[in-house]
C-alpha cells in the first residue's frame, strides 16, 4: 500500500513537472510571437518613417523645381518689362529730339524766308528817303510830300514791329560784320576806323544782318 503510494505521488510529480514543461513551452512561444509583433511593429514604423521621407524629399525637391520656374518666369518678364522700357526711353527721346529739331528747322526758314522779303522791301525804304530828302522847303508843306511822309512812317512802324532795326553807322567803330568800306578818307574830325559817312543804311533783322551798312571808313 505504501508502495502503491509512492508511485502515485511521483506519477503526479512527473505530471506537474510535465505540465509546467508545457506552460513553460508556451510562455516562451507567446513571448517569441510577441517579439516578432514588436520587430514587425518597429520594422512597419521604420518602413513608413522611410516612405514618409523619401515622400517629404520628394515634395521638397517638387517645391524647389516649382519656386525656380516661377522664378526664372519671373526673370523673364522682369527682363521683357525692362527692354520695353527702355525701348519706349529710347523713342519717346528719339521723338523729343525730332521735335526740337523739326522747330529749329521751321524757325530758320521762317526768319530766312522773312529775310529774303524784307531784304526786296529795302530799295523802297531807300526810294522814300531819297524822295523825301530831294524835297525843297515849299515842297515839304505840300500835300503830296505829307502824304509821302506819312506812309514812309507807316512802313517803317511796321518794320521796326517785326523786328527789322537799322544799323548804326556814323561816328561808331567800323565793324565788318556789320558795315561794308567801300571808301577810305583822312579825316582829323574822326578817329581812326571810325565811320565817317553813311551812303546806305544796313537792317537788321531780329539780330541777324539783312544789309550790311555801305560805308566810308576815316584812316
Amino acid at each position: 500500500m505504501a508502495e502503491f503510494e509512492e508511485k502515485a505521488l511521483e506519477q503526479e510529480a512527473v505530471a506537474e513537472e510535465s505540465v509546467e514543461a508545457e506552460a513553460s513551452v508556451d510562455t516562451e512561444q507567446e513571448e517569441a510571437v510577441a517579439e516578432k509583433c514588436e520587430s514587425a511593429e518597429d520594422t512597419a514604423e521604420q518602413d513608413t518613417s522611410e516612405e514618409a521621407g523619401e515622400e517629404g524629399e520628394q515634395a521638397s525637391s517638387t517645391e524647389k523645381k516649382s519656386f525656380f520656374k516661377k522664378k526664372e518666369k519671373k526673370d523673364k518678364k522682369d527682363e521683357q518689362i525692362a527692354q520695353l522700357t527702355d525701348q519706349v526711353k529710347r523713342t519717346m527721346a528719339e521723338f523729343d529730339n525730332y521735335r526740337k529739331r523739326t522747330e529749329k528747322e521751321k524757325s530758320a526758314m521762317y526768319e530766312i524766308g522773312a529775310k529774303a522779303v524784307i531784304e526786296k522791301m529795302l530799295p523802297i525804304v531807300d526810294n522814300f528817303e531819297r524822295g523825301l530828302g530831294a524835297l525843297s522847303e515849299e515842297e515839304k508843306g505840300t500835300g503830296f510830300a505829307e502824304g509821302m511822309e506819312r506812309v514812309y512812317k507807316q512802313l517803317m512802324t511796321t518794320l521796326t514791329e517785326i523786328g527789322v532795326e537799322p544799323i548804326e553807322a556814323v561816328g561808331k567803330e567800323f565793324d565788318p560784320n556789320l558795315h561794308n568800306a567801300v571808301m577810305h578818307m583822312e579825316s582829323e574830325e574822326f578817329g581812326e576806323n571810325t565811320v565817317a559817312q553813311e551812303f546806305q543804311k544796313g537792317y537788321t533783322y531780329k539780330g541777324s544782318v539783312v544789309r550790311h551798312s555801305m560805308v566810308q571808313v576815316a584812316n
